[in-house]
């Protein structure tokens, strides 16, 4: 086999695994789209998304999912604000101020945590983070700050690793430029190089955002799932994906139909998080 059909070979592969990928996001968007929309007609848009009061079992059953979605968005707030300042710090000062024989081992550490699955994460919280939560806040530990804290752990090895990247691709003529005109190291890093790899860095937290709002087993094992409007960060909480996980199992006509509907609305906050880091992109390949 000479060098052409080869080629020719792998491009073939290569167009095949592309159309393939296209095609299962398509099939999965189809799905979606046209068993969820029924339901969200069904119910009434404005019923779906501001409803307060989820209760499938009533009669008239009610399917508004407003205090999902608000758990949704202030747990993913909460671990935006616990974990980003310890990611971008920990990616600073492993970039910048880290003895190599400790990058050696913090490195494999960090990516470690990328591969813990969610569950353990879960146990984790539920066995260390939920005590000390009860003993130290009010509450019985299964609450907003919780699954904050956790999910907070869980978005660091995103932060950290595309925050690293970021920083270590700025021209050195940016620290040392900074360097010449009196600053010192610390002055040079935090208001020359962090600046210029701040498209990385705002990056890095959409994915994390992405992260933290698709989360589900970890969430499900800490957050209380209590379907009702958040009353305070130290009471139980339900998301999202929570909500669709606890109940499809035995849903059924137009509750099985409102559970997808659910999913419909969080695809599209995650397509909106992944259009946001694309642009993101854009922005950082034009500067």
């Amino acid at each position: 086999m000479n060098q052409k059909i080869r080629e020719k070979l792998m491009e073939v592969v290569f167009f095949v695994s592309a159309i393939t990928s296209i095609l299962a996001v398509l099939l999965i968007c189809i799905f979606l789209f046209a068993n969820g929309f029924p339901a969200i007609f069904k119910i009434g848009p404005l019923n779906f998304l501001l409803g307060k009061n989820w209760a499938p079992s009533d009669i008239p059953p009610s399917f508004g999912i407003l205090p999902m979605i608000l758990g949704s968005i202030y747990v993913t707030a909460g671990a935006i604000i616990v974990g980003v300042p310890v990611g971008i710090l920990t990616a600073l000062f492993m970039a910048f101020f880290c003895p190599k024989g400790i990058y050696k081992i913090l490195k494999p550490a960090v990516e470690l945590l990328a591969g813990i699955p969610s569950v353990v994460y879960g146990f984790f919280g539920l066995v260390i983070i939920v005590p000390l939560a009860r003993n130290l806040l009010p509450g019985n530990g299964s609450h907003m700050v919780t699954a904050s804290i956790l999910l907070g752990i869980m978005i660091l090895p995103t932060v950290i690793g595309i925050s690293e990247a970021a920083l270590r691709a700025v021209p050195k003529s940016y620290y040392e430029g900074a360097l010449a005109l009196g600053a010192t190291h610390e002055e040079s890093v935090f208001f020359a190089v962090l600046p210029a790899a701040k498209s990385g860095v705002l990056a890095s937290v959409v994915l994390a955002i992405g992260r933290a709002i698709g989360e589900t087993m970890a969430v499900i094992m800490v957050a209380g799932n209590q379907a009702r409007m958040p009353a305070g960060i130290f009471k139980g909480i339900r998301t999202l994906t929570a909500n669709i996980v606890i109940e499809m199992g035995y849903a059924a006509d137009l509750h099985r139909e409102a559970l997808i509907a659910t999913g419909v609305v969080l695809f599209i906050f995650i397509l909106l998080i992944n259009l946001s880091f694309s642009a993101l992109k854009r922005r950082n390949t034009i500067l």
